[in-house]
């Protein structure tokens, strides 16, 4: 409790200054952050104690950004890490351990350790207003539809459209809203109703 009201006596009011932008009654729970200008965060935001958020531009792109929208809360020892852009829009809610990434790790060269080849930019990270991603999800290179629901222990690898349900190792859509019967409905493995 002590380590808390320290936090937020001398470091709290700091880090609202280092970042790109901060909204007001936002919570940060013992973070850990590097790229603090490209990092910018909405009003009434919390996040949960030891994530650890990212921004550096190590691809390239000098416009690198990281946002969080309004009143999105993301849980313990989750791992943003942003090469070029990651979206989570307002309203989201994201469990414990979620990993988010627009990049990966070369590994081209067979005659090279992995940890010795440049990174690789993928597509922009993008989680729209009103998503649940449960807990230990990881997006790489994706989109999250508004409304979406991704199950604990998901990849999502391929784009989820809004108001879906995906699970799984690839991440695939399980359930839609149907609009027509005010229901979610069961779909196929190409996301079409039953």
């Amino acid at each position: 409790m002590i380590s808390k009201l320290l936090y937020y006596l001398f470091r709290y009011p700091f880090l609202k200054m280092s970042l790109g932008s901060m909204g007001g009654k936002t919570k940060i729970i013992n973070p850990s952050i590097t790229g603090h200008k490209r990092i910018f965060i909405g009003s009434n935001v919390y996040i949960n104690d030891k994530a650890w958020l990212v921004c550096e531009a190590l691809t390239g792109d000098a416009n690198a950004k990281l946002s969080i929208g309004d009143g999105t809360y993301i849980g313990r020892f989750s791992h943003i890490y942003a090469t070029s852009n990651i979206e989570i829009g307002k309203k989201v809610l994201m469990a414990d351990k979620v990993y988010l990434s627009d990049n990966l790790h070369g590994y081209r060269d067979v005659d090279r350790p992995v940890i010795d080849q440049p990174i690789q930019q993928t597509n922009p990270v993008i989680i729209a207003d009103g998503a649940w991603l449960g807990e230990n999800v990881c997006v790489i290179g994706a989109r999250v539809g508004k409304n979406s629901v991704v199950g604990a222990n998901s990849v999502v690898t391929k784009d989820i459209p809004d108001y879906c349900v995906a699970v799984g190792s690839p991440a695939v859509i399980i359930k839609r809203y149907n609009f027509d019967t005010k229901q979610w409905c069961k779909t196929d493995k190409d996301g079409q109703f039953i």
